[in-house]
């Protein structure tokens, strides 16, 4: 089992920077992949950022360049440093874990389903 806990949200201004931190318990986390997702009012939750066990990262298109995935697989954390943040990237932020799998699908990473745990989200506010 494990359990993740998002911080980091706030209120910022357009072009200004957060940090979302997401903290995960459990031995095993080093071997899950992490991802990060948002959902807006009235949308669904899509996929930003993703990063395997080796580090290796993925990106939606809309925040490629602005946005930066990181893990600390010693202190069992995970990182999402946005810069140049815009209205429309304002959002619920949600961590999620993924258990390892025999097989990866080449949309694995960018896919809801392919998550087994999940955050309770944290709250990110662009101002114009």
């Amino acid at each position: 089992q494990v359990q993740l806990v998002e911080s980091g949200g706030g209120l910022v201004q357009a072009g200004g920077s957060l940090r979302l931190s997401c903290a995960a318990s459990g031995r095993t986390f080093s071997s899950y992949a992490m991802g990060w997702f948002r959902q807006a009012p009235g949308k669904e939750r899509e996929f930003v950022a993703a990063i395997r066990s080796t580090g290796y990262t993925y990106y939606a298109d809309s925040v490629k360049g602005r946005f930066s995935i990181s893990r600390d697989n010693a202190k069992i954390t995970m990182f999402l440093q946005m810069n140049s943040l815009k209205p429309e990237d304002t959002a619920v932020y949600y961590c999620a874990a993924g258990r390892p799998r025999t097989y990866y699908s080449a949309d694995y990473y960018y896919a809801r389903s392919s998550y087994d745990y999940w955050g309770q989200g944290t709250q990110v506010t662009v101002s114009s």
